[in-house]
């Protein structure tokens, strides 16, 4: 049972890395200007990738959700199973907890409203940079948990 919990959860850390490098494909346009507002097509080309995947999408962007759900319980189920050493739970439930609560308290809501394109545009500059900064640092606990999954796994 610990194998599979492992592997659940390696799974849905390498899924959800996955996604994150289709979004950073997008969020990297942001990188190459200054600090000030983005340009016109730059904003379009996130704005119309976040728009397509977090509101028309629908219901295949629910996978994400589930995918989420299914890799924080397999942690939760190893740790109290007792699977691997304690502290390979526990970081990777807070690496998880950490990159998914972000994600579902700030990114996507600022994906959905940079989705919409109603805003001015300073401040769907700053939505674009700021989402990009979160898909980093997910990028980053997930990347954390799959290197603790996969090395327990072994």
């Amino acid at each position: 049972m610990a194998e599979v919990m492992h592997t659940c959860a390696a799974a849905g850390a390498s899924f959800l890395i996955a996604v994150l490098w289709f979004d950073l494909m997008f969020d990297v346009q942001t990188r190459r200007r200054g600090g000030g507002d983005l340009p016109a097509e730059v904003l379009a080309s996130i704005g119309g990738y976040y728009r397509r995947v977090t509101t028309q999408a629908t219901p295949m962007n629910r996978l994400i959700t589930l995918v989420m759900a299914v890799t924080v319980v397999s942690i939760v189920v190893e740790i109290v199973r007792g699977g691997a050493p304690w502290w390979v739970g526990w970081i990777s439930l807070a690496a998880a907890v950490g990159g998914i609560g972000r994600a579902a308290t700030r990114t996507v809501p600022d994906a959905v409203r940079l989705g919409r394109a109603l805003d001015p545009v300073e401040v769907q500059s700053r939505l674009a940079r700021s989402i990009y900064r979160d898909h980093v640092f997910c990028l980053a606990v997930m990347g954390v948990v799959l290197g603790l999954q996969l090395t327990v796994g072994i």
